[in-house]
C-alpha cells in the first residue's frame, strides 16, 4: 500500500503534458513492485538484480580508483592480477553446483521434497568447500614449492589469496540459492556491494593503522572483507530457509545433481575463462604496472556492456513468448529491433567513455592516462560484439544453447592464444587486440549460428529484417 501512495503522489506532482506519457509506466512499475504473481516476481527480480549491478559497478569503478590511490600501480598491479585470479579460482570450484541448486530447489519446493532440498543445500556447501578447499591447499603447496620460480612480490599475496578461494565458492552456492528462492538482494549484495565495501573499509583503516600501502595489505584486506561478506550472507540465507524449511531428514541424491552440475560448470567455465583470461595472461607477460593500466582500461570501457546487460534482461522472456508462438517474421523483427536497442546506445556511450577516458583513467592516476588506447581497441570489439545484439539469448530460447557453449570455446581459445601471440610484441595494446578481436570473432560466429539455425540475419544496420520462410522449422 505504501509503494501504490507513493507512485500515485508521484503522478499527482506530475506535469499534465507529462502525467499522461508517465503514468501508465509508474503504474505498470508499481504492479511489479506490488504484485506477487509468478510474472511479476520474474520482473521484480530481473529489476532489483539490474538496480544492484548498477549500483556495483559504480561501487566497484570507485573503489577501484581509491585503492589504486591508496597504492600505487606497481602494487596496485599485483593486487588485481591475483584477486582476479583468486575469483576465477572460486567460481570454477563449485564445479556447477550453484546454477544446478537454482535448477533443483524450486523442484524439491514444488513437489513438497523438503528432505532432498535440505540434502541439496547442506550437500553443496560441504562439498564446495572441501573441493574448493583441497584445490586450494594443493595450490599452495605448489606455490610454495615453486617460489624460487615466481616473482618474489606474487608469492605473499598468492598464499593469501588462496585462503579465501573457499569463502569465495560458498559464497557463490549461497548465492545460487537465494537467486533459487527469488531473494535478489540477499544473492547478490554480499558480492557486489558489500565484499567491494568491506575491502576497500579494511584497507583505509589499515592504511590509516600504519600498514604498508602494498598488496599484501589489500589482499589482507580482501580476505577479511570475503570472510565477513560470506559470513553474513551465510547466516542470512541460512535463518531465513530455516523458516521455510525447519531441520529434518536429509536426502542426498549427489550422482544427479553433480551429473547436472558438470556440464554447467563446462559451460559456464568457459564463459569465466573468456572474461577474464585477458588480465591473467596481461599478469604472466607483464609487469604490475602495465596490468595496472590495462586493468583500469578494461573497467572503465567495462560501463559499456551494461548496455547489453539491460537488453538481455528485457528481452530474454519476449524472445521465448515469440518462439512459442511459432511467429518467424514476428521473431525476426524482434531480434533485429532488439539489435538496435544493444548497438545504437551502446555506440553512443562508448564514444561518450572514450572521449572522457583521459579524465576517468586520471582518477586512478596521472600514470593510468596511457590506457587511453587500450579503451579505444576495445571499444572495437564491444561495438563489434552489439551488432548483433543478444545473439546468445535468441539462440538459447530456440535451445540452442549448446550451439553457444562451441562458440564460447571457439572464441576463448583465440583470445588467450592471440593474447600469447601479442602480449609480447605490443604489450597491453596487443591484449586489447587481442580480446577485441576474440570479440569480433564471436560475434561473427553468433551472426553465422543465427542465420544458419533460426534463419535470420541479425546485424544492427540492416534496414529490414530477414524473414525466414514460414516452413523452415527452425524453432
Amino acid at each position: 500500500m505504501l509503494i501504490m501512495a507513493v507512485f500515485q503522489t508521484a503522478e499527482r506532482m506530475l506535469p499534465s503534458a507529462l502525467r499522461a506519457v508517465a503514468t501508465p509506466y509508474l503504474r505498470k512499475l508499481a504492479d511489479i513492485l506490488t504484485s506477487r504473481d509468478e510474472k511479476a516476481v520474474s520482473q521484480r527480480m530481473a529489476l532489483i538484480a539490474f538496480t544492484i549491478r548498477i549500483a556495483g559497478a559504480a561501487l566497484a569503478f570507485l573503489s577501484q580508483i581509491i585503492l589504486a590511490r591508496l597504492m600505487g600501480r606497481f602494487e596496485y598491479g599485483v593486487f588485481v592480477f591475483v584477486w582476479v585470479l583468486m575469483i576465477l579460482f572460486g567460481n570454477l570450484a563449485c564445479l556447477g553446483f550453484p546454477t544446478a541448486i537454482i535448477r533443483f530447489l524450486p523442484q524439491y519446493d514444488a513437489s513438497g521434497n523438503h528432505a532432498a532440498l535440505r540434502g541439496l543445500n547442506a550437500t553443496a556447501r560441504l562439498f564446495v568447500v572441501a573441493l574448493s578447499g583441497t584445490l586450494a591447499l594443493l595450490a599452495a603447496a605448489l606455490v610454495y614449492a615453486l617460489r624460487g620460480a615466481i616473482e618474489h612480490y606474487y608469492v605473499m599475496p598468492i598464499l593469501l589469496g588462496l585462503i579465501a578461494v573457499p569463502m569465495i565458492a560458498l559464497g557463490d552456492v549461497l548465492d545460487g540459492t537465494a537467486r533459487a528462492k527469488h531473494w535478489p538482494i540477499m544473492a547478490l549484495s554480499p558480492t557486489f556491494l558489500i565484499r567491494p565495501t568491506l575491502i576497500l573499509l579494511f584497507m583505509v583503516a589499515a592504511v590509516l593503522a600504519g600498514a604498508p600501502r602494498d598488496a599484501v595489505t589489500a589482499m589482507m584486506a580482501a580476505l577479511a572483507g570475503a570472510f565477513t561478506s560470506v559470513l553474513l550472507q551465510y547466516l542470512a540465507v541460512t535463518l531465513r530457509l530455516r523458516r521455510h524449511y525447519p531441520n529434518g531428514a536429509k536426502t542426498v541424491e549427489f550422482k544427479a545433481w553433480l551429473t547436472v552440475a558438470f556440464p554447467i560448470f563446462l559451460v559456464e567455465g568457459v564463459g569465466y575463462l573468456f572474461t577474464n583470461s585477458d588480465v591473467i595472461v596481461v599478469g604472466i607477460f607483464l609487469d604490475p604496472e602495465e596490468v595496472a593500466v590495462y586493468f583500469a582500461a578494461a573497467k572503465t570501457m567495462a560501463l559499456v556492456h551494461f548496455i547489453y546487460f539491460a537488453v538481455k534482461a528485457a528481452i530474454g522472456p519476449r524472445f521465448a513468448t515469440i518462439i512459442a508462438e511459432n511467429d518467424q517474421a514476428k521473431l525476426a523483427a524482434f531480434a533485429t529491433e532488439a539489435t538496435r536497442w544493444t548497438f545504437l546506445p551502446a555506440l553512443a556511450i562508448g564514444l561518450l567513455v572514450l572521449a572522457a577516458g583521459q579524465l576517468l583513467l586520471s582518477l586512478f592516476g596521472s600514470a593510468f592516462t596511457e590506457g587511453q588506447i587500450v579503451m579505444a581497441i576495445l571499444l572495437g570489439g564491444i561495438l563489434a560484439k552489439a551488432l548483433v545484439g543478444p545473439a546468445e539469448v535468441l539462440l538459447t530460447m530456440a535451445d540452442k544453447q549448446m550451439i553457444c557453449v562451441y562458440l564460447y570455446a571457439v572464441a576463448l581459445i583465440a583470445n588467450i592464444g592471440l593474447n600469447v601471440l601479442l602480449i609480447p610484441h605490443f604489450g597491453i595494446e596487443g591484449a586489447a587486440m587481442a580480446g577485441a578481436a576474440a570479440m569480433a570473432l564471436e560475434a561473427l560466429l553468433l551472426h553465422i549460428a543465427v542465420r544458419k539455425t533460426l534463419g535470420i540475419t541479425l546485424f544492427a544496420l540492416i534496414r529490414r529484417p530477414t524473414v525466414p520462410p514460414t516452413t523452415s522449422g527452425a524453432l
